[in-house]
């Protein structure tokens, strides 16, 4: 079997101008960064406020297992499969990070033959857009610890200093660090600190969610960057950086254009953490997708217990924007681990939002067609579509017949409709994710996480969308729960208001913001040669 990033050297990529043309672009309108990717200004959107929306289907997954299931590769190849149908498509997907791309996880661009191109580029740095993100985030933090040195006002308690760093990359050594050590106060003021990875940064979130420049510049003023002595908030506008942060993130505000390799247009742009953020694309390429194609695929990280309904909740409510369709990518891997009971509560759970279903068998290298016809037969028994497509190996036309189905999908009305009222306060928020999403009898919360909700209602952010953090291995809290678990009750710890991104996070356990590498690293497997070409990316 060919690897990824063989197949994508092989592929014909067409000039990026060409990309953009289809789209009914010219070459004015873009900022190319080589031959084969560009930025679309958002300046664009002015010119297209009469078009309308497109349809958006978001792919997301059953209860995965450890390897992953394979989400972006049916996310590309079903629009490669809706552009073999003559439907005008887009995809939107996430940035990958440097550090599962070096770690454990390897790159983000698809696999086989439904990737996004050029692979390499996107893999590795891409457009610069984490990078900014990273020293937007850092800036911040540089001023904070700056702010404490020169005992500016507004007073920051050192004790209570909540901005961390990041950085683009897997290293568990810096997941707690010290800082202004030495030199008699000269290095700053003496503290704990600590380094998060880019993805999972507030900056990330909020540049997903932001909807323009300004909003941006807005959002991050809003972040928290401590407390006072007294318990007040300080954020990041009163220590008057924000203008500086905005204008770090002036061009990763636009989103990237690029190609699968059937020459399908994608938009690649951004990148937050799942867990802790709401895992997909930025709020704007999405937009900006709808308004050029008539149909968007689009994707949302970990399975639709954590992924689709952060999507729902956050994604969609937060632009007004309304799914015409989902699919759950079921695998022969992930059936046998979980079964159907999990599968059927997944299709239960998406039913509840008012949004139609297919699912789609992801069919790998190793499955028997009499396995996976047996997972089809369980599915439809179910009572929705099911379809097998085999997009890493044959592209666009290993599932049209999936592809069919979900224009049909699209075709049906859509009363798509929230699970919660944002009125609702943050606990009863918890209470009807964990016991209509997650099946809870209900929650125990701890006496810390009580406290911090009623403290950040005090705050005035009670009214925010939730974001619940918990292990993606189950529907569960308990990671060693498989299938359908019941008779457990959802265990919150803690909670944190992300004010710039604009919800609060509910955590159920400890959440690791920043990854270790493995004991063999992808990166020993990467090298590059005199003419630059690079190996062992997957």
């Amino acid at each position: 079997m060919r690897s990824d990033i063989e197949i994508a050297r092989e592929a014909e990529l067409r000039p990026i101008g060409e990309i953009a043309d289809t789209l009914g672009l010219t070459e004015e309108e873009l900022f190319p960064y080589g031959r084969h990717i560009a930025k679309i200004p958002l300046s664009i959107m002015e010119r297209l406020p009469g078009r309308p929306d497109g349809h958006m289907i978001l792919v997301t997954a059953m209860t995965p297992t450890k390897y992953g299931e394979g989400k972006t590769t049916i996310t590309i190849g079903l629009g490669q499969a809706l552009a073999y149908l003559d439907k005008k498509t887009m995809i939107a997907v996430r940035e990958p990070s440097l550090g599962p791309c070096m770690g454990l996880k390897g790159g983000a661009a698809g696999g086989g033959f439904s990737q996004v191109l050029p692979m390499e580029e996107i893999n590795l740095h891409f457009t610069g857009d984490l990078h900014a993100v990273s020293a937007a985030h850092n800036l911040l933090a540089a001023v904070v610890d700056n702010h404490l040195h020169h005992r500016n006002e507004p007073e920051i308690n050192p004790r209570k200093v909540l901005w961390k760093r990041v950085m683009d990359m897997n290293d568990r050594s810096l997941r707690s660090t010290l800082v202004g050590l030495e030199g008699g106060g000269i290095n700053g003021v003496m503290r704990e600190d600590g380094f998060e990875i880019t993805a999972a940064s507030e900056i990330m979130a909020v540049w997903g969610l932001a909807t323009d420049l300004m909003d941006l510049k807005e959002r991050m003023g809003n972040c928290l960057v401590g407390y006072d002595s007294l318990g007040r908030p300080v954020r990041a506008a009163e220590l008057e950086v924000n203008g500086a942060m905005a204008a770090l993130m002036k061009n990763a505000m636009a989103p990237n254009l690029v190609q699968t390799i059937e020459g399908v247009p994608a938009l690649v742009h951004g990148g937050p953490f799942a867990n802790i953020a709401h895992g997909c694309n930025t709020l704007a390429a999405t937009r900006m997708a709808r308004k050029l194609a008539d149909y968007t695929v689009t994707e949302a990280g970990f399975a639709a217990d954590l992924g689709a309904e952060k999507f729902f909740h956050i994604k969609c409510r937060s632009a007004g924007m309304k799914p015409s369709a989902v699919v759950l990518v079921v695998t022969r891997r992930a059936f046998l681990q979980h079964g159907i009971e999990n599968v059927q509560k997944h299709v239960e759970n998406l039913s509840l939002f008012g949004v139609p279903a297919v699912i789609c068998i992801n069919r790998f290298r190793d499955d028997r067609d009499e396995d996976l016809q047996e997972i089809v037969s369980a599915c439809r028994d179910l009572g929705v579509p099911a379809e097998i497509a085999d997009y890493r190996e044959a592209g666009g036309k290993g599932g049209l017949e999936l592809a069919e189905r979900v224009v049909e999908a699209c075709g049906q009305p859509s009363s798509f409709q929230p699970l919660y009222d944002l009125k609702e306060g943050l606990a009863e928020k918890v209470e009807i994710l964990a016991t209509k999403i997650y099946g809870a009898d209900g929650v125990d919360f701890s006496t810390e996480a009580r406290a911090q909700l009623k403290h950040i209602t005090n705050l005035g952010y009670g009214e925010l969308p939730i974001c619940v953090a918990k292990t993606p291995a189950s529907l569960s809290d308990d990671p060693k729960l498989s299938g359908r678990p019941s008779g457990f009750k959802l265990t919150v710890s803690g909670a944190r208001v992300s004010a710039g991104a604009g919800f609060v996070v509910i955590y159920t356990g400890k959440i690791m913001t920043m990854p270790g590498l493995p004991k063999r690293p992808a990166a020993q497997s990467i090298d590059v040669d005199q003419a630059g070409t690079v190996s062992g990316l997957f």
